[in-house]
């Protein structure tokens, strides 16, 4: 299959390089745009109580806007508030910005012009705010409103502060955005010159980054048209960015070097493409496979922020693998030879398997295998320890703590919260269907009894259509113990027959996300499992290689977890990566968690493939283990390398939750492309010697079958 495809790269190489140029710029253009689509919605389980609490208090009553804008202002020293000329200037600006923006703005209430003024400012009258409703439905259309009216909030002899729910996501879009914009800007120039040192050719060098590119480029146009079908959070255009650049030039590396050897062994560009496409293309069609799998795990989960991961990462990874077995190959059989040209001749990095067969990682590969047991035992337990700080973590949600600790808006919202802790903006709300006045009032009394709150349950909505609604606030809102004893609270108290009572608000939704997460992780982690073992069993016909391909990955996986508690919660070196230590966000601990097991298995299959081709051709174990970290142990830590340098772009991010994927998958890769790969899996192969090779015999026959053990 793969040495066909590879004679249809190489036969109809001018077409396909035309037609994928022409495609993918075709699809750049039409995501020109989709930036402006991406939503702010998907954080929370659609199956929960909450969600369906929000639901039913939005249908009845209209959106709650209490909490979409907070403008809080603050007087001169010496001045109040409600000084004569200050309430004048407020009340004729507010007038004025109401007649301004009436399609944006449903509704707001200030200290200067509401019946309960006092409630809206501190005792000393120097702060003061004005909530501002907008009208939409939360999402793309509110967060627009809020755009058109945020540079008109400013009154004279004031200072502006502007914090509530869609100023925290305008911050959070417009970090994301400048996510991808970097790592546009820094990572591909960083990329190509890492490359450049790697295959010593400016020609070399430049493949894998036109191919990241053109993955790039297509990537936008096909988030576009992902959207036409689900909503596209937009935390996802950063992922999928940063998984496609990265696999994009880590397969193009894949390819070239392969390409390179076999035209260092004499093979004509013709033979030299087949054989990649044989070789290297196969490998890359697994890996993707793999990696596509354990991304399409997301979907069993319902949250829409890991759909659209899922949808726009799997997109695009696809895209990255078939740019790399046709398009790039086909580039490769134009060029030939000159695939090295614009060298310097003292960084010539092209060798004959003899060559490579002679180098370092030959020497280290026999190295390890001497001494399997003083290798093996240590790392392991090294890579257990590295776990434990992930036993005391804590989980929070969505909140300004994931900004910047100097961003405006975070600033904002934290001062908001000192000065008037009884008016946050995410109480929580008590939803009571089917009540009578007398049956609804025991219900919020019972209610307001809960420990844990700022003050009782008062009316949020008059009575409509046989729905009360309620709110609250929180005493200790960052604590998720206290959230979820409140929560617990609440949901014991038992209502009438025929009443509903639904706990819904902010920290409800949070928290009951969390919980669905929990719950269906198990099911993730089969689907991990099972996928991996399946796939690999495929591409090797062993079933002990799939077992320890998964628990090694398991083993970086765990320590990866581990790494990003102690740093992000216990927070190690808060302070050089300029963030605030907090309960960690468990929807992006989900993302890590595939992310990591499929990059780690995506490692692994690269290195065995090339052992279970020295297999194929009749080589013992031990020459094996040899053959293959000698002809892919450079390339992997040049891989691994290029990819820390693509994450450390996204490192560099105000938003904390983008710093735990980038930070957690250098971790994850510094430790596969080092003690993993290169100790740690020589050291167990050797130990397990030819029981490496073992699967039933029905087992044999079907990878007879249905396995592809296409190697040239």
């Amino acid at each position: 299959m793969f040495l066909a495809l590879g004679r249809i790269a190489f036969t109809f190489r001018y077409p396909s390089i035309v037609l994928a140029v022409l495609l993918m710029g075709g699809l750049g253009l039409y995501g020109m745009d989709f930036g402006n689509q991406l939503s702010q919605e998907g954080w929370f389980d659609d199956t929960s109580q909450s969600v369906a609490g929000s639901i039913l208090a939005d249908d009845t009553f209209g959106r709650d806007t209490d909490a979409d804008v907070i403008a809080l202002y603050t007087a001169p020293d010496g001045r109040r508030v409600d000084d004569p000329d200050i309430a004048a200037a407020a009340k004729a600006h507010f007038t004025q910005l109401r007649t301004d923006h009436p399609d944006e703005i449903l509704r707001y209430d200030s200290f200067w012009d509401s019946s309960f003024a006092k409630d809206l400012a501190d005792n000393d009258r120097r702060h003061a705010f004005a909530s501002i409703g907008l009208a939409g439905d939360g999402g793309n259309e509110t967060l627009a409103n809020y755009e058109a009216i945020k540079d008109d909030l400013a009154i004279d002899g004031l200072r502006l502060q502007v914090a509530g729910l869609l100023p925290v996501a305008d911050a959070m879009q417009s970090g994301m955005e400048s996510d991808v914009g970097r790592a546009e800007l820094i990572a591909l120039p960083l990329v190509g010159l890492l490359l450049f040192f790697v295959f010593g050719s400016v020609v070399a060098a430049a493949l894998p980054v036109f191919i990241g590119g053109l993955t790039i480029l297509g990537a936008g146009g096909i988030l576009r048209l992902v959207m036409l079908f689900t909503d596209v959070n937009v935390f996802a255009s950063s992922v999928v960015t940063l998984i496609g650049l990265g696999l994009a030039i880590d397969y193009g590396l894949f390819t070239v070097s392969r390409f390179r050897e076999e035209i260092a062994e004499g093979r004509t560009p013709d033979e030299a493409v087949r054989i990649t496409v044989a070789t290297a293309g196969r490998t890359i069609a697994f890996s993707a496979s793999i990696i596509v799998t354990c991304l399409g795990g997301l979907l069993i989960f319902p949250h829409g922020i890991l759909k659209s991961v899922a949808y726009g990462a799997i997109s695009t990874i696809v895209l990255a693998a078939a740019l790399s077995i046709v398009v790039l190959p086909a580039i490769l059989g134009i060029l030939g030879r000159r695939v090295d040209m614009l060298g310097l001749p003292f960084l010539r990095r092209t060798k004959t398997g003899a060559e490579i067969d002679a180098g370092t990682w030959s020497r280290l590969a026999n190295w390890a295998m001497k001494r399997p047991w003083l290798l093996g035992v240590p790392i392991t337990l090294l890579l257990l320890a590295l776990v434990i700080p992930f036993k005391n973590v804590e989980f929070g949600g969505l909140s300004e703590k994931y900004l910047a600790a100097d961003n405006p808006t975070r600033v904002a919202q934290e001062t908001y919260d000192q000065l008037f802790p009884d008016r946050r903006t995410e109480p929580i709300r008590l939803v009571v269907a089917g009540a009578d006045n007398k049956a609804a009032g025991e219900i919020r009394r019972a209610a307001s009894r809960v420990s844990g709150l700022t003050d009782e349950f008062r009316v949020a909505e008059a009575t409509k259509n046989g729905i009360n609604v309620y709110k609250a606030g929180l005493d200790d809102r960052d604590n998720p113990h206290s959230v979820d004893d409140v929560i617990t609270q609440l949901r014991a108290i038992t209502p009438p027959d025929g009443v509903q009572v639904m706990i819904a608000g902010t920290p409800a939704l949070e928290r009951d996300s969390i919980n669905g997460l929990i719950d269906r992780l198990p099911w993730l982690l089969g689907i991990l499992l099972v996928a991996s073992f399946v796939l690999m069993f495929l591409a090797f016909g062993s079933f002990v290689l799939p077992i320890k391909a998964t628990l090694v990955s398991f083993l970086s996986l765990t320590a990866t977890l581990g790494v990003v508690t102690w740093i992000f919660y216990e927070g190690h070196g808060a302070g050089l990566l300029e963030f605030t230590p907090s309960p960690l966000m468990f929807a992006v601990l989900i993302l890590i968690v595939t992310i990591v097991f499929g990059l780690s298995t995506d490692y692994e299959i690269f290195l065995m493939s090339r052992m279970v081709e020295r297999r194929a051709a009749g080589h013992d174990t031990p020459e094996c283990i040899r053959y293959g970290i000698a002809h892919t142990g450079g390339i992997i830590t040049a891989a691994a390398l290029i990819l820390i340098v693509v994450t450390g772009a996204f490192g560099l991010s105000e938003i904390v939750m983008m710093k735990y994927i980038a930070y957690g998958m250098i971790a994850a890769l510094v430790l596969d492309a080092t003690v993993i790969r290169m100790f740690l899996v020589p050291a167990i192969m050797r130990i397990l010697g030819d029981a490496c090779w073992w699967a039933p015999a029905w087992a044999k026959r079907l990878h007879v079958k249905f396995g592809l053990k296409e190697y040239a």
